[in-house]
């Protein structure tokens, strides 16, 4: 992902009020609605929203504005296991800079996790990492944990399925996403972290997934809710309409005499519970939508037409 400072309009250090603002500012610029069948401002949206989601996790915004974590949510590793440069004491372990006050330090650390390495930093343990001795030869650690987010579309979250990560060293890691996985559930890859040393087990690594928000999908639960646009005719008759669901088209029938927020239910047509294996249903919202072009037929029926029940429909509001 880019850097999402920058897919916003902001700079780093921005507050939470720059970042609801901007967001709130091209999310209303960009939104499928006022673009349909534009792909580019439906690309542009997921992007912008993606951007703003994660700068909204504050534990995930100081990370990344500290550099430990890159615009995916994947670990900025520094590699400190050997020292670029050898000094005076070259044959020696640097206990310094792996993060211990002293050789001693190290070696008392060593002897208790690996039991005992025998002798002094200089005599049993061969005179350092250059040249090991007997006793260090069988020394077995596992391989650290890694953690990485990644991005999943709302149809990829839903009806699962297999997505590529791309890790930091350039490598990539096939991630199966179950079916129905919700926002920020871990996946725990095994023996996909860091490799072991001296043979030991690697480390495992843990996916967070991101779900993207969908242009016409909406979640709730294991139900799904979708606006669905019907014609002045459709509603007043009634029609037989396609409409999408996560596995394809089917056919809804639209009583007649629908209104704008008339809900219709498509049953098991929504998200599969991880736990019950039960699924959630499909509701479809109409909206009413009138002809775009001039309709001089219409405009002259309504003219000349009188209810014969009278409607305030702004009468509630108004009390």
């Amino acid at each position: 992902m880019k850097n999402p400072y920058e897919v916003l309009g902001l700079k780093k250090g921005a507050s939470d009020q720059e970042i609801k603002l901007a967001f709130k500012k091209l999310a209303k610029k960009y939104h499928p609605d006022l673009h349909p069948d534009d792909k580019q401002a439906e690309a542009r949206f997921k992007e912008i929203s993606a951007a703003h989601e994660f700068l909204k996790d504050k534990d995930r915004r100081r990370r990344f504005d500290a550099g430990e974590i890159d615009a995916s949510g994947a670990e900025q590793y520094q590699q400190q296991y050997y020292r670029d440069h050898a000094g005076p004491r070259a044959s020696g372990f640097h206990a310094g800079q792996d993060g211990f006050a002293s050789n001693e330090d190290l070696e008392e650390f060593l002897a208790r996790a690996f039991g005992g390495m025998g002798g002094g930093m200089g005599g049993g343990m061969g005179g350092g990492i250059g040249g090991r001795s007997r006793g260090q030869a069988g020394m077995k650690a596992p391989g650290q944990d890694v953690s990485y987010t990644l991005r999943v579309s709302f149809l990829d979250a839903a009806r699962g399925g297999v997505n590529t990560l791309q890790l930091p060293d350039g490598k990539t890691l096939k991630v199966t996403i179950p079916e129905g996985a919700e926002d920020r559930q871990t996946l725990r890859l095994k023996g996909q972290g860091m490799q072991g040393y001296g043979g030991g087990p690697a480390g495992d690594a843990y996916i967070e997934l991101h779900i993207e928000p969908d242009a016409h999908f909406v979640r709730k639960d294991d139900n799904i809710h979708l606006d669905v646009p019907v014609t002045l005719k459709e509603a007043v008759l009634g029609a037989k309409i396609e409409v999408p669901t996560l596995t394809g088209h089917v056919s809804l029938t639209v009583p007649k005499g629908s209104n704008s927020g008339t809900k219709l239910r498509l049953k098991d047509r929504g998200i599969k519970n991880r736990k019950t294996g039960v699924r959630g249903h499909l509701y479809v919202s109409l909206k009413v939508v009138l002809p775009e072009g001039d309709e001089p037929e219409l405009s002259a029926f309504l003219e000349g037409w009188t209810p014969r029940q009278a409607q305030n429909p702004r009468k509630e509001m108004l009390s």
